[in-house]
């Protein structure tokens, strides 16, 4: 295997593509996550790329700029779009839940593989056409705390299956955002979390500037802010921080040991390459979330979007139906993920073709006795093909050398040998006997 630096070349602007080395790897990696999700019990769905635009807007942030609609070509323009792609799989899968609510077994194990579109500006790490990976437990009433820590494990044995290199998980808990806002007096924590989502792209000035004049907080409160987001590290070091800083109530005390049991829960079971810390600052802005958040990014690129992220939300699925259904759930950036690594020439290519044996033949050429033998081989379990058109061996074991194909398969004056590409080795062999073991 050869580690390439590739440049990342787009048919059409934040739609990427793959020759086939690559989507050899891909393919990999997507079977390797559908068997880690399937060892803990996730049952594979899939649902369609097109939901209604009222049902992508039930995730309660404003999307109309991010969503595809769907209209005919011959649409006469006056109509307003029903239908939109899909832009994640989290409203999607809640539709589905409320859908198929009287055929589903709870608490519902659920993973999802599927590609995702939005219409943002394309840059490193951001696609208008990307795969996510997700997986979500959706239970009645309630969903157990221990699935918060579940999540993160497989999150993290995923990184360490793919051999990602190092990845940070940052962690928190929603229920902590929630009670820091009712000790400044907020009657809704909402915009703080959305602003102190981005502490790590704003200077303090700018974080100041936004919690006095969208929240009206004194210097106090943004002081406490401040502290606040800062409180980062295992869960000895968030209950001494939280503690340092001297606020108390039901969200506090449930949050801090919601979040230090997560914690505890997976740092035994962690890859070494994989850190998971505490971090108050984290706090995923969408309305839904209610508990644990999770986010991940690449240590080795600070500066990279963040590659996996999730948390727990608490009535989700009860926009589509009259019922609570609570779930907790984590989506892992494969493309975003795939393509940096691409990028950076940190992945394996993969062969140009599945073919494991090339039927070949010397003078005289004889296609149906090709076509034949690769038939056989095909019945034995080889993927074979043959090269129509060329008689010439010389050109035949050029055309193997070049896709990688390891094995030729030459048949000449009534006899037939087996050619290793690799070694050059050559055996006798005979299809009537041959039980050669295909390539894994």
């Amino acid at each position: 295997m050869v580690k390439a630096k590739t440049k990342l070349d787009f048919a059409i602007s934040g739609f990427p593509e793959y020759t086939p080395e690559v989507r050899d790897v891909e393919l990999k990696w997507l079977n390797q996550l559908s068997k880690l999700f399937e060892s803990y019990g996730y049952a594979s769905i899939e649902t369609p790329s097109v939901e209604k635009v009222e049902t992508l807007a039930a995730k309660g942030e404003d999307v109309d700029k991010e969503i595809y609609a769907l209209r005919r070509l011959a649409d006469d323009g006056d109509s307003k779009a029903k239908y939109a792609l899909h832009y994640d799989m989290t409203v999607p899968t809640a539709r589905y839940v409320a859908k198929h609510h009287g055929q589903l077994t709870f608490p519902f194990k659920r993973y999802q593989m599927q590609r995702a579109w939005r219409g943002e500006r394309p840059q490193e790490g951001r696609f208008r056409e990307f795969t996510q990976c997700d997986i979500d437990v959706i239970d009645s009433e309630s969903v157990s705390l221990a699935y918060d820590g579940e999540m993160l494990e497989i999150a993290a044995a995923a990184f360490g299956l793919l051999e990602t290199g190092p990845v940070r998980f940052q962690v928190s808990n929603r229920r902590l955002m929630n009670g820091l806002g009712e000790a400044l007096g907020l009657a809704d924590a909402t915009l703080l979390a959305r602003i102190l989502d981005k502490v790590d792209k704003l200077t303090t000035e700018q974080l100041s500037t936004r919690l006095s004049t969208e929240l009206e907080l004194d210097q106090a409160g943004i002081d406490t802010c401040i502290a606040f987001s800062q409180i980062r590290g295992n869960a000895g070091d968030i209950e001494n921080g939280l503690a340092r800083l001297g606020l108390m109530n039901d969200h506090i005390r449930e949050g801090q040991q919601q979040l230090c049991d997560t914690l505890e829960s997976v740092e035994k079971s962690r890859p070494e390459q994989v850190e998971i810390l505490g971090d108050l600052s984290i706090s995923r802005g969408f309305d839904y979330y209610t508990g644990v958040v999770y986010e991940a990014k690449f240590i080795d690129f600070p500066d990279y979007p963040s590659i996996c992220a999730g948390g727990r939300y608490e009535n989700l699925v009860g926009s589509f139906m009259r019922r609570k259904l609570p779930g907790v759930g984590i989506s892992i950036g494969h493309t975003r993920i795939f393509t940096k690594l691409l990028k950076e020439g940190l992945l394996d290519v993969g062969r140009k073709t599945p073919t494991q044996v090339l039927v070949a033949s010397d003078a005289p050429y004889n296609y149906s006795t090709l076509t034949a033998t690769a038939a056989r081989l095909r019945q034995l379990g080889w993927n074979a093909e043959t090269l129509p058109g060329v008689a010439k061996l010389d050109k035949q074991l050029k055309y193997a050398n070049n896709k990688g194909i390891p094995f030729v398969w030459i048949i000449r004056d009534g006899a037939a040998f087996l050619k290793n590409m690799e070694t050059g080795d050559q055996q006798s062999v005979d299809l009537g006997s041959f039980s050669g073991t295909p390539l894994g």
